[in-house]
Parts: C-alpha cells; structure tokens; sequence
C-alpha cells in the first residue's frame, strides 16, 4: 500500500469517527437549536435539542467579554449546531463546550478561576477571623505506618 493510500485511509477512519462523534452529540441533545442575546442580563441564552435551555454571562466567554452589546447579539448558529459564531468579531464556540462549563482556552478558565477565589464577603472575612483565633488552619494528621511482625 503507497504513501497516498495510507493517506486516504486515516483521512477517512478519521471522518467515520468526527461522524460518529457528531451523531452521539446530536443523540444527546447537546446541540443548540437557537441561540440569542440577553442585553438586560448580558446573556447568551441557547435552547439545546434536548430541550434545555442554557443562560451564559458573556462576560465569561473568551472573545466575547469585552464586545459590545451590538456585537453580541449577531450570534450565528452553525454546524448544525455544534457551534456558534459571531462574524463583527470573527469568533466561534463550541456549544458542547459551553454545555460542559468551558468558556475559553485552559488560560481562560485558570483567569476565570483565580478570580473566583478572589471573592471576598463578609461571611468570609469572620470565618477567616475565627479561624486564626484558633491558630488557623489545622495541620494535617500524620500518617503512622502500622509494622506487622
């Protein structure tokens, strides 16, 4: 078999697979059926062909964050909807990873997630009051390795 024929072959088990991939998507329901902005909530609120619905902050979709209203409600469902495109900005999403919690690159989530830790309240700020009374955050227990003779 040449180097062509090798070609072909992995060309086409690796479409039989997206294929695949993309029937159990579908068979799921994690494609999105519409999709449209919130402008009171700044929103972006799918209906999924489960028949979920999904209500997202832009603020927390890579790209999308800092566009502006008028940007935001272009959004195009493409794909058969797989994915979500906005063209003023150039920028596509993938629905079943906005289903699955991601919103952006690993970069993305990890910003996202550190300012989520950053969050302050004053519930917190006691407890971590409290708890620096009682010398602060208690130490780990030892592990001690039982000998059996």
């Amino acid at each position: 078999m040449g180097t062509k024929a090798q070609a072909a072959k992995a060309v086409a088990a690796q479409y039989a697979a997206a294929t695949a991939a993309g029937k159990a998507l579908a068979k799921r329901g994690e494609l999105a059926v519409s999709a449209t902005y919130d402008p009171r909530q700044k929103r972006l609120r799918l209906e999924l062909a489960s028949g979920v619905g999904v209500s997202v902050p832009v603020s927390k979709i890579q790209g999308l964050a800092q566009a502006k209203p008028g940007v935001a409600k272009t959004v195009e469902i493409t794909g058969n909807g797989y994915g979500l495109y906005w063209p003023g900005i150039d920028l596509d999403v993938s629905v079943p990873d906005m289903v699955a919690g991601c919103f952006g690159t690993k970069t993305w989530m990890r910003t996202l997630a550190q300012h989520a830790g950053r969050a302050t309240s004053a519930a917190k700020a006691v407890s971590s009051r409290e708890n620096g009374k009682k010398g602060g955050r208690p130490r780990k227990a030892r592990a001690t390795v039982l000998e059996t003779t």
